[in-house]
């Protein structure tokens, strides 16, 4: 990568990497581990119970809300939801997450073979400093499914760009089984298209000047290979219209990507801030990766190059994309760490004894930072998949008013309203009760009914409409303390409050008076 050092100066002796990258693998793991906190998990392992139960029958309307129960849902990561289902009900809370933690580890180790000089533990070193950059984004989320497909295509490719030109049959039979596990198996098709289109364009330049052949550091496939990588584009494709909803997904995905309500209004949907955690860190992560591209990078590569800006600009323009860009470009992060600590033993002249001190120095650091950080975060993993409801009363999550809920029935109505981060958690929690609204409705409308926009409405205003409540018939309410509905609960008349802790307050609504 760089002209400055040879990469390989950087590896030291496996006895001293050995113990470095076993510690450097813990730390990897520790960071895939995480507990059961996403939002969106609850409503995700309804629907695989509820597809246990009824022997895998997709429901043609959606079945968990009273305010859009006419809705034609589609879920794109059906297939997910069921492992989940099947993953609690066998091996409970624990089981979930060991399998999350497992497909994100896959994940980051997997885009990791593809580097072009990068060892063991500057590869390992790079999975580490990219999954604490993605921490926000990691846990029971099923978009974790799509980054291992991701890598998964990126090691594919990377071994038909080293001549395997068999190895590319096996990516319909992988969309196939991506598009019934996420949507994001777009992200894919684009990767595709783009090495596709850049192979035919950089063919068609090296043909018109052959002389630029030996300026292009990636190789360029032949005529026949790139009818077969088209062909193959286009049956992968195809294969994706094999799910329970053919055309239909293609549709879901496509509103979801232009609702401008929704990309507005949703912090996920927006690009990445200074004032987020995960923003700073995606900085940083930037900050270093253009460093190291401007000192250690010299080579041409057209193709890569695309696929980099392309994934880039996503991140840029989507929060939630960032992880995306992070296993698209850590095989460049490692290779650049690499020649980095190469060209860091070369200009100072470090000989043997002092890269056995260092490794063993780094070593301690590692061991102290994992003794330090592991025992207290493990033991919270653990305690979310062996008693949630335990370590749930640790967190922000209503629990407590959910176990009195389940307590007091008949104490409150038949249609609830509850806040959006909420939704998911109730269908967890409260598995007899339809929501008022969750993270599946964003851009889900059908007549007068937004109930999105309606719940935008509610919560933005000191004086919001109630007659949305009428119009949905709410008769009940679990809302956050303090949040702008608790506020307006509390002082209209009509509303008594019926239970109250530090986290959440419940509602009912008055009779009306004859």
């Amino acid at each position: 990568m760089g002209d400055s050092a040879d990469p390989e100066a950087g590896r030291s002796n496996p006895v001293l990497t050995g113990p470095l990258s076993v510690l450097l693998g813990i730390i990897v793991a520790n960071l895939s581990l995480q507990p059961l906190t996403e939002p969106d998990f609850g409503w995700h392992l309804r629907m695989g119970v509820d597809l246990l139960r009824q022997g895998g029958v997709l429901p043609a309307r959606d079945p968990y809300s009273h305010t859009m129960p006419d809705w034609a849902w589609v879920e794109h990561a059906w297939l997910t939801d069921l492992t989940i289902g099947m993953l609690y009900q066998t091996a409970g809370g624990l089981g979930v997450i060991l399998f999350f933690a497992l497909v994100t580890s896959a994940a980051w180790v997997i885009a990791c073979t593809t580097t072009s000089v990068a060892g063991p533990v500057a590869r390992l070193i790079a999975c580490s400093l990219s999954l604490w950059v993605a921490l926000p984004f990691l846990g029971a989320r099923t978009q974790v499914i799509s980054l291992l497909g991701l890598a998964v295509l990126s090691l594919i490719m990377h071994r038909w760009r080293r001549g395997e030109k068999r190895i590319l049959w096996w990516l319909p039979p992988l969309f196939l089984l991506w598009a019934n596990l996420h949507g994001g198996f777009t992200a894919g098709l684009v990767w595709l298209g783009i090495c596709w289109l850049g192979t035919a364009i950089l063919r068609a330049m090296l043909d018109l000047r052959p002389g630029l052949t030996t300026w292009i550091h990636e190789p360029v496939p032949s005529r026949s290979g790139r009818t077969t990588l088209l062909l193959v584009v286009g049956l992968c494709a195809l294969v994706t219209l094999a799910n329970p909803y053919g055309y239909r997904l293609y549709g879901e995905i496509i509103d979801s990507l232009s609702d401008q309500f929704m990309l507005e209004t949703l912090q996920e949907w927006q690009p990445p801030s200074l004032a987020t955690l995960a923003g700073r860190g995606f900085l940083f992560y930037l900050v270093g990766l253009g460093v190291g591209l401007s000192i250690w990078y010299r080579r041409i590569e057209p193709i890569q190059w695309a696929i980099w800006s392309l994934f880039l600009c996503f991140a840029l323009r989507h929060l939630r994309n960032i992880p995306l860009f992070l296993i698209v470009s850590l095989p460049l992060f490692a290779d650049l760490l690499s020649v980095a600590f190469a060209d860091l033993v070369h200009r100072l002249g470090l000989r043997a004894l002092a890269m056995k001190r260092g490794a063993l120095v780094m070593a301690c650091a590692l061991a102290a930072y994992v003794l330090w950080l592991g025992p207290d975060h493990l033991r919270g993993v653990c305690w979310s998949g062996v008693e949630p409801a335990a370590y749930f009363r640790s967190t922000s999550y209503p629990i407590e008013a959910i176990e009195w809920v389940q307590s007091h029935r008949q104490a409150v109505g038949q249609k609830l309203y509850n806040d959006y981060g909420d939704g998911g958690f109730l269908l967890w929690w409260l598995p007899g009760e339809k929501i008022f609204i969750d993270g599946r409705m964003p851009t889900w409308r059908a007549g007068d009914r937004r109930i999105f926009y309606d719940y935008v409405m509610l919560n933005s205003f000191s004086s919001p409409a109630l007659s949305i409540l009428d119009r949905y018939g709410v008769d009940w309410a679990l809302v956050r303390k303090a949040s702008p509905m608790d506020q307006v609960f509390g002082r209209e008349l009509n509303w008594l409050r019926v239970y109250e802790d530090r986290k959440a307050s419940v509602y009912v609504r008055r009779p009306a008076k004859l």
